[in-house]
């Protein structure tokens, strides 16, 4: 697929996630999600994530907040991993997630910091 939205999609989508997650996803395409793919490069990265509204920043502790308040718990360590590029800190986290504790509950926000420590852990052995 080549458009401009798609391209703009790639673009954003390497500057929050980086290339070596990019990557990898690219790499794991297949023609059954092919479609998909190209949906949330051109939607959630080409449309939403690259407007330039409010601050990576604050998108980040949205998407975040969001997740969990869902009980999409999957995509809470990929994007606590972004968090390195976007901006947001472990207190803007912390504060997305005392959020999701009072407007959607305690479960979930326990369940997406317990992921959160976990990723940071990582995070930080990886870069020791």
């Amino acid at each position: 697929m080549t458009d401009a939205r798609f391209d703009k999609g790639m673009e954003t989508r390497r500057a929050v996630l980086g290339d070596a997650h990019v990557d990898r996803a690219e790499a794991a395409k297949t023609d059954l999600d092919l479609p998909f793919q190209e949906l949330i490069t051109v939607s959630a990265w080409g449309t939403v994530w690259a407007s330039d509204a409010i601050t990576r920043r604050e998108r980040s502790m949205l998407t975040l907040a969001l997740l969990a308040a869902t009980g999409n718990f999957e995509e809470i360590p990929m994007h606590i991993r972004a968090t390195a590029r976007t901006g947001a800190t472990k207190r803007d986290v912390m504060e997305a997630f005392q959020h999701v504790a009072v407007y959607a509950g305690v479960p979930r926000a326990n369940h997406a910091i317990k992921l959160a420590k976990q990723t940071y852990a990582e995070m930080e052995a990886a870069s020791e």
